[in-house]
């Protein structure tokens, strides 16, 4: 197997944790295998992008073990609140960690899959992935990944050769199994669960295991630990309104406690900024709107801290939880800085251009990636008039971060709104034509040259 030794770092940590966290469960036996999607700039980072196309297939695929590392798959158990209504028969259900390894910058990877067959937590579920589904995830993590949102990568999409029946697309439609790179997939329903059944001594463990694993921290402190988590959700928060992107289904048990994104069902990218804009037909109240994402996500990490206090005093958890709302306005103003393609200058300064910004946008109907794209440098064109006066005399004193010279900025800007998913989806569907599909990922993945640090 053609693996450098250097780059390729296994690990088995999750096996610390022991049985009463997962499940060890089999793939689904696919009557087909087709590669759809390889992701080698990903696979690099963790020495697997040598692999040979018939390797790829076989671990992610059919699942044969990496070498040295978990030796089956696990299902994870977890709970979580589902639109902030609490449900203890959670758990990957059509998902398991199949491998731990080490990328490029030493944190602990895990892949986990999506489409890979039924669990105990499967329900009613048949446990397999749409490859419209996967389609869609490739291009959220292709294109959060380009505008700084911290997130799991696509690494595999295969085809499965089923055809499956499903209520919100036309059926039977194309199946698929896909393989994320994530840092962890422990999430906040995870201590949910422990909490549940009153498990201290399991919540401790998986404290110390978050620490010491994820944070690189060599402690097992409850308190430290909902700080960090505080920083990191802020952040992702942050990130994504400067992205104006909507998850859409931000329940406790789509939060990792790492604060990175992931597993994306009805995303969507907001084209204007409208705080009411939802993504899931189903988010009647509008839970998850754009405007309520920091709100929502908030939400979901006071219900960590609820968890930790059956190992903690109450007063320290609450200290570390009320960092929440200014850690966020801190992150939003970095986010949009750098959106903007400014460097900062003072606090005061910087959070009256970024309001002034927000504001401008609310009130206007500029595209938020057109705006972006134009004012990259902090040179607003004269197109701009009212509402946009502010922003242009506040963004005028600021050093552009980097300059416009990428051939990005000769072009359009590149936005991922519903129609053109589903004019990528078409061509797949009608003729098994991918070249919409690859066209957009080499687009995207030059803007993010263009816009990189």
């Amino acid at each position: 197997m053609p693996i450098s030794p250097q780059a390729y770092r296994p690990e088995a940590k999750l096996l610390e944790l022991g049985e009463g966290f997962f499940d060890p469960v089999a793939p689904a036996d696919f009557p087909d295998t087709r590669t759809r999607f390889r992701n080698d700039r990903a696979a690099a980072q963790i020495g697997l992008d040598a692999l040979t196309d018939d390797e790829w297939t076989r671990h992610f695929g059919r699942f044969e073990p990496l070498p040295d590392t978990l030796p089956q798959p696990f299902a994870l158990r977890y709970h979580g609140h589902q639109f902030r209504n609490y449900n203890p028969d959670l758990g990957d259900g059509r998902g398991f960690t199949f491998a731990q390894m080490r990328d490029d910058r030493g944190r602990l990877m895990d892949l986990g899959t999506k489409g890979s067959g039924q669990t105990p937590w499967s329900r009613a579920g048949d446990g397999r992935l749409t490859l419209k589904g996967g389609v869609r995830e490739i291009l959220a993590t292709e294109m959060l990944e380009a505008l700084n949102v911290p997130t799991s990568r696509t690494l595999s999409l295969i085809e499965t050769g089923e055809e499956l029946q499903r209520g919100d697309e036309p059926s039977p439609t194309r199946s698929a199994v896909l393989v994320r790179l994530n840092h962890s997939h422990v999430r906040i329903g995870s201590f949910q669960r422990l909490a549940y059944h009153r498990d201290e001594a399991a919540l401790r463990k998986l404290v110390g295991y978050t620490l010491r694993n994820l944070y690189d921290e060599d402690n097992d402190d409850p308190v430290r630990l909902l700080d960090l988590v505080v920083g990191r959700t802020a952040r992702l928060a942050a990130r994504y309104m400067a992205a104006g992107f909507v998850h859409g289904v931000l329940n406790s048990d789509n939060i990792n406690v790492t604060g990175e994104s992931f597993d994306y069902g009805p995303w969507r990218f907001a084209p204007t900024w409208d705080p009411a804009f939802t993504a899931a037909y189903f988010d009647h109240q509008g839970l998850y709107a754009f405007g309520r994402q920091p709100e929502a996500i908030h939400w979901d990490v006071m219900q960590l801290a609820v968890a930790l206090r059956h190992i903690a005093e109450s007063d320290p958890l609450v200290a570390a939880l009320d960092q929440f709302g200014p850690r966020y306005q801190s992150e939003v103003t970095q986010a949009i800085l750098w959106r903007l393609g400014v460097r900062p200058r003072d606090p005061d300064t910087d959070r009256d251009l970024v309001q002034a910004t927000e504001r401008a946008l609310r009130t206007s109907s500029v595209g938020i990636d057109r705006f972006f794209f134009d004012a990259f440098g902090g040179e607003l064109p004269g197109t701009y008039d009212e509402p946009w006066a502010e922003v242009r005399a506040a963004v005028a004193s600021y050093e552009p971060r980097k300059d416009r010279s990428h051939p990005y900025w000769s072009g359009e800007p590149c936005s991922m709104l519903i129609d053109e998913v589903e004019a990528i989806w078409a061509p797949i569907a009608g003729h098994d034509d991918w070249t919409a599909l690859n066209t957009k990922v080499a687009v995207i993945r030059g803007m993010s040259q263009a816009l990189a640090d």
